[in-house]
């Protein structure tokens, strides 16, 4: 069952965005002046306008308009200066601000325990890596300053309006109610709208990522209609959340066009009437109507960018609901292994829908031995692999690593004494060295060498264009999947655990990659103690000992020998497996 990451109340999203802007309070008043001052300045145009208006109605000499026209240059000067300066800082504190938000959020996201992750799904934590962080960058950059320049030209305007004429305001106010309405309806129904959207497309991104993930499982069980159903319920569901907040954006829309409609017609009819008796001259009646005019842009970009401050919202929301995690809780004082054994007691395992996958599995492990896992597919081999490694908590029973229980190890000690890899292996984009380093920091250049001539990775590394500082992954060189695996194998030499388990990390390559891998993984757990997941039986062949999972119960041990002599199910297995090789 999918239990999506939590997601942060408004209170405490406006509370961290308070706490972002606190350390940079001189910035954002820096950047508030120059914003109000290029604001200000720009309305100096409209009663020059006006003013050139009444010079031409009173039928003055063209010298007359000079000025003012070298005035309004002037404005345009100051403005675009005041605006260039006030967009910086904007920018500088906008950028500062998600830094800091994202360097926590990676920081979080990278602590969650994987039982978490796996809980959620990926394909939530990777919406709110990539959607949710592109939605609030594109709001610092661009819909959070356009807002803020927009409220202060309307509250500016507002104000340019009552100078000339109080009556001129109240004209112009007339259109407020329907736009404050119309603001106050769109909200009470956006706010929820993208909340589910952003839900929605996490799980639809899941349900992509686990159907497409599980391919060859999906073939080989006939579950293509099922998967394909359940991702065309996701999306449809993705889909029609979009259609509705489109929708409801046309509404919003065209509500606004009607404000602007009563409002402009108010004021020219106010001006009419002003200059009518003589209250007012064409010129400001002309100022009046070109204010109005001015604030149609502002007003309807405010109004709209409430739709992306709404979203970004959402997101935000999101990234401070896994920002706001508790960290993973340490023993006060660690135990420390005193050797690489691995010992189960009793141990069982259920999952959250009550599938109880483990029953009372006894396995002990010693020092420097290595053990294969072996067993039909949903036998419960990956999931024991994972429960020593620490991924999963147990349900029932006790692990015990080098002598400690992994309760008094915590959380990093366990992972300081296991790695696993699986067959889903990552290449970082970047320099193949930084790849590497990611397992050793401060490896050497030596050292990365020794790493990979042990998994029999150096000729190919070599031969690569820029040897150790080619780019591989996205947008570089391309690994094969023999090579990626070998790079996995060589972070676990890097990273030098005491105890290893390797999940099936030969399954993916063909047979000729398989012989590479397999005698590349018998050279990386030299030293330490093994656990393999074995999905090709020669693993288990050359295992020291073979331990039979059936059904979540441990149904044979022994050497590869006496379970082929011994006639039971590991024997059936090797049969098949060396009638097709």
């Amino acid at each position: 069952m999918t239990e999506l990451l939590p997601t942060a109340t408004w209170a405490r999203t406006r509370a961290v965005l308070g706490e972002l802007v606190r350390p940079r309070r001189w910035l954002a008043l820096s950047a508030f002046v120059f914003v109000v001052a290029a604001t200000g300045i720009g309305l100096l145009t409209a009663p020059l306008l006006g003013h050139i208006v009444d010079l031409v109605a009173q039928r003055r000499l063209a010298e007359a308009v000079t000025l003012p026209v070298l005035l309004i240059a002037l404005v345009a000067l100051g403005q675009g200066v005041a605006t260039a300066i006030g967009t910086s800082l904007v920018a500088r504190l906008g950028e500062g601000m998600l830094a800091e938000l994202r360097e926590k959020f990676v920081e979080r996201a990278l602590g969650l325990p994987l039982e978490q992750v796996e809980k959620a799904g990926s394909g939530d934590l990777t919406t709110r890596v990539t959607n949710d962080v592109s939605e609030i960058a594109d709001g610092v950059r661009d819909a959070l300053p356009e807002l803020g320049r927009s409220v202060l030209t309307i509250v500016l305007t507002l104000g340019g309006l009552a100078v000339l004429d109080w009556r001129f305001l109240i004209a112009a106010l007339l259109a407020a109610p329907i736009q404050l309405g119309t603001v106050r309806w769109y909200i009470r129904r956006a706010v929820p709208l993208y909340a589910k959207q952003r839900v929605a497309v996490g799980e639809q991104q899941q349900q992509l990522l686990d159907t497409v993930g599980g391919a060859p499982t999906v073939r080989a069980f006939r579950l293509a209609g099922e998967h394909v159903g359940r991702v065309r319920a996701r999306s449809g569901a993705a889909v029609d959340l979009a259609l509705r907040g489109i929708r409801l954006v046309t509404r919003f829309f065209g509500r606004l066009n009607l404000a602007e409609l009563i409002g402009l017609g108010a004021v020219l009819a106010t001006g009419f009437w002003l200059v009518r008796d003589g209250s007012a001259t064409i010129g400001t009646a002309t100022a009046a109507a070109l204010y109005f005019h001015s604030l149609f842009n502002p007003i309807n970009a405010a109004l709209a960018l409430v739709d992306d401050a709404q979203s970004a919202n959402a997101s935000l929301s999101r990234l401070i609901g896994v920002s706001d995690l508790p960290p993973v809780r340490e023993p006060a004082h660690p135990a420390v292994p005193v050797d690489s054994s691995v010992k189960t007691a009793g141990l069982g395992h259920s999952y959250v829908d009550g599938h109880e996958v483990l029953h009372g599995v006894d396995l002990e492990v010693a020092p420097g031995e290595r053990v294969a896992l072996v067993g039909a597919s949903g036998a419960g081999k990956t999931t024991l692999a994972k429960l020593i490694a620490g991924i999963h908590h147990p349900s029932a029973g006790s692990i015990t690593l080098g002598g400690v229980d992994v309760a008094e190890l915590g959380p990093s000690g366990v992972r300081e004494t296991v790695s696993l890899i699986s067959q889903e292996v990552h290449v970082f984009a970047g320099p193949l060295a930084e790849d590497l380093r990611l397992a050793k920091a401060d490896a050497t250049e030596p050292e990365l060498h020794l790493a990979l001539d042990r998994v029999g990775a150096s000729d190919w590394v070599r031969a690569l264009p820029d040897g150790l500082s080619t780019v591989v992954g996205d947008g570089g060189h391309r690994l094969t999947v023999t090579q990626s695996q070998q790079l996995a194998l060589a972070r676990l030499v890097l990273t030098d655990p005491p105890i290893a388990i390797l999940d099936e990390a030969t399954a993916e390559a063909g047979s000729a990659g398989s012989k590479v891998l397999e005698k590349a993984a018998d050279a990386a757990l030299s030293g330490r103690t093994g656990l393999v997941v074995a999905h090709r039986l020669t693993q288990a062949a050359g295992a020291d000992r073979v331990v039979v999972l059936d059904a979540g119960r441990v149904v044979e041990t022994g050497t590869h020998a006496e379970l082929v002599a011994a006639g039971g199910q590991y024997a059936t297995l090797w049969a098949a497996w060396s009638d097709h090789r």
